[in-house]
């Protein structure tokens, strides 16, 4: 992160493009993320592996605790928010080849309880070719620095989102793209727009999102959440610390995994008109 790098940043709300994996640890993390679909489909705990893979992947898996833990990357997203760091989300973004899939036009921060903070920001690595053909992710300059604007609901079955949310009326003509090689990462604030499309290529389209916050970030009144301290201090405690995945799919974690599930999603399906399938318990068959 060059200081040239960092006012990027702060001026267009992301910056891609920035190597932190090799090459190598890169198609082994894709190597284990495909394993796991191979032998694991069926998930554990009540819970199928897709929902482990966009939801609190980092309780139960331990490639998902570790990979939010890198130096790499941590030394990066240091540069931006400073030495005192907690992981709070680690997601698999995976749009298959010829995959209507995309996400649309939004804000990250938009339901996450957190208000307006400028100490989030996620941390997107490929770990497949993630060019424009294969659905990269556009940004548009300079709206991080507005409000939380509305979001409609359209849990649409092609949205990636969690309740298929979107931004309308987006200037697209003014969007940028930041695509990345496997390895490469993107950072962007939780206010700035951002969306990605189809993937069109031939290959599968994987990408991890790692969503870090400051001790800071927990506002006065709000209900406490959970995150995983990465590097340095929580002086101000208002998070609960969780250790990450001590094994796949280990019943402490699993259990830790259900209840972090339930206390989140009070906040995270606030105000939905419908069940927020990836916040659903599939051994209820309820939303929780």
């Amino acid at each position: 992160m060059t200081p040239d790098t960092l006012a990027a940043y702060r001026r267009d709300g992301f910056v891609a493009g920035l190597p932190v994996l090799s090459s190598a640890e890169a198609a082994g993390l894709r190597d284990q993320i495909e394993t796991l679909e191979r032998d694991h489909t069926d998930g554990a705990g009540g819970h199928d592996l897709n929902q482990f893979f966009r939801v609190n992947g980092h309780i139960v898996l331990p490639l998902l605790s570790d990979l939010a833990r890198h130096p790499a990357i941590l030394d990066t997203v240091e540069a931006v928010l400073g030495p005192n760091l907690l992981a709070w989300s680690v997601e698999l973004f995976i749009k298959e080849p010829g995959s209507p899939k995309a996400v649309s036009w939004h804000q990250d921060i938009t339901y996450w309880g957190m208000g307006e903070t400028d100490h989030e920001v996620t941390a997107w690595i490929a770990l497949s070719d993630v060019s424009v053909q294969a659905g990269c992710m556009r940004f548009l300059p300079g709206s991080h620095k507005g409000g939380i604007v509305p979001h409609a609901d359209t849990f649409d079955d092609d949205n990636l989102l969690s309740r298929g949310q979107e931004i309308a009326a987006v200037d697209e003509t003014q969007a940028r793209h930041g695509p990345l090689k496997p390895g490469e990462m993107s950072l962007h604030h939780g206010r700035c727009f951002h969306a990605s499309g189809p993937n069109m290529s031939d290959d599968r389209r994987i990408g991890a999102a790692l969503r870090y916050v400051t001790p800071e970030v927990r506002q006065p009144g709000m209900p406490r959440d959970y995150a995983m301290p990465v590097r340095g201090v929580d002086d101000g405690q208002g998070w609960i610390p969780v250790a990450g995945a001590g094994g796949l799919f280990r019943a402490a974690d699993l259990a830790l995994y259900d209840r972090i599930l339930q206390d989140q999603t009070a906040t995270l399906a606030a105000g939905a008109d419908s069940d927020v399938g990836l916040y659903a318990s599939q051994t209820t068959g309820a939303a929780l």
